[in-house]
């Protein structure tokens, strides 16, 4: 019968052994004497032996009780423990970075105010292109993704806009596009281009377009896509332009390459994402603190 003990069965026990006065046990618990009693005799039932002597005037423990409340009673505590931790918010946030220029220029300053602010570590992932990164969030392995847009994802909540960042041609410093005041993206198209591996569909073609809007194709390179530092040193030996950010000069370009504003792209955003499901229930503090810091998107 031990198999169907239940914990509350337990908890009245300790409490009864600790206050050995059945009034006083019910008032400490929310219930009543009466229910106290049908505790203690079911639990008693279960075990198999008697806990407590009753009389008119006096409780006490038998010797099986006393053996139940220093085993049982260690055992519920660490129990109660283990119960306790798990209903308590993560003590961590997981940050992902798909690409190090999608975090925008304040992301350290909200990871900072966050921590300052609620006391909680923020641990920065940074995930490798190929990576999938959408996979990544989905899995549960980070929490939230500071993450180029669009995104075709349903199930995952876009939240604020890190960065709005004009569109610029990447070129080598003496290709002839290079002293122009600016471009267009038909242009660009008389021209070769390469996507970046392991980009999300959907970014990429943000990035680099499939069809100019007039619908000429974007000619890729036999071997597209490459990865980053590649993609740079193709621009760099005139090999390919690319459309890109001006943040790709910091984090990945190259002395010989220029960048040159394209007219007629809408600029790119980056945002931080989470999961429609997600559990960890620091992202709406971390989301919060951010919308406090980000300045309000203009494009």
């Amino acid at each position: 019968m031990w198999e169907t003990i239940e914990l509350r069965e337990i908890r009245v026990f300790l409490a009864l052994a600790e206050e050995l006065h059945f009034a006083r046990t019910a008032e400490r618990l929310g219930l009543t004497p009466s229910r106290i009693s049908q505790s203690l005799r079911g639990l008693e039932r279960k075990l198999g032996g008697q806990l407590l002597y009753r009389t008119s005037r006096r409780v006490s423990l038998t010797p099986l009780g006393e053996r139940f409340r220093h085993d049982a009673g260690a055992a519920y505590q660490q129990l109660a423990a283990v119960l306790q931790d798990s209903g308590k918010p993560a003590q961590t946030l997981r940050l992902g970075m798909f690409e190090p220029c999608s975090g925008g220029s304040h992301l350290t300053e909200i990871v900072d105010a966050f921590e300052r602010r609620h006391g909680y570590d923020v641990q920065v992932h940074q995930i490798d292109q190929g990576g999938d990164p959408l996979g990544r969030l989905r899995r549960g392995d980070v929490d939230v993704l500071a993450i180029r847009l669009p995104l075709d994802a349903p199930d995952v909540v876009v939240g604020p806009i890190l960065s709005v960042e004009p569109r610029v041609l990447a070129v080598a410093a003496d290709h002839r596009l290079a002293r122009r005041d600016s471009v267009s993206i038909e242009e660009v198209a008389d021209h070769l281009v390469t996507d970046c591996a392991g980009v999300p569909k959907t970014i990429m073609e943000a990035f680099v377009p499939l069809l100019t809007p007039g619908g000429r194709p974007m000619r890729r390179i036999d071997r597209s896509p490459v990865k980053p530092y590649e993609l740079a040193s193709l621009v760099a030996r005139g090999k390919i332009v690319h459309p890109t950010v001006l943040s790709f000069d910091t984090y990945y370009g190259e002395p010989g390459i220029a960048y040159v504003p394209i007219a007629d792209l809408p600029p790119l955003r980056s945002a931080l994402v989470w999961r429609q499901s997600a559990e960890n229930a620091h992202i709406p503090e971390f989301t919060r603190v951010a919308e406090s810091i980000l300045p309000t998107p203009t494009a």
